[in-house]
């Protein structure tokens, strides 16, 4: 589909496995700009590079504001420029900061459940014990 010049609204959520409601609402925040034919949206092939673009930067945890940044920043020049790769420095260094932190909380959650899983096995093995020298002294006084 990547050499078509035009695409309509369905066949762009097709491809890229969206909704055509998502791709609507990339459109009202500013992401997408496609053209009119009627009531027809056409998109362009730079609008399906966007729209493809939008969805990688969701994978990686960009938010939309970020996404429009850097699209805005590109469309100030031909070829983009140096601002818009320092952004985009800008914006990977504090997400994978972001992930690193998450790394590491969940590295302490699960050593944190660990010790509790620990702990509820101890007493269970107690309860256990207690449980069974309780039968055996019912059945000798028997």
């Amino acid at each position: 589909m990547a050499d078509k010049s035009t695409y309509s609204i369905s066949e762009l959520a097709k491809e890229f496995d969206v909704t055509t409601r998502s791709v609507r609402f990339y459109e009202d925040q500013g992401l997408l700009k496609p053209s009119r034919r009627g009531q027809t949206r056409i998109f362009s092939s730079k609008d399906r590079v966007r729209l493809k673009l939008i969805l990688r930067g969701k994978r990686m945890g960009f938010s939309l504001a970020e996404t429009k940044e850097l699209f805005d920043l590109w469309d100030e020049t031909l070829s983009g420029n140096e601002k818009q790769l320092l952004k985009m420095l800008e914006i990977l260094e504090a997400r994978r900061a972001q992930l690193e932190q998450q790394k590491n909380d969940i590295a302490q959650a699960e050593m944190e459940m660990d010790t509790a899983e620990a702990r509820c096995r101890e007493a269970l093995a107690e309860l256990q014990k207690k449980k069974e020298k309780q039968n055996a002294s019912e059945k000798a006084r028997a």
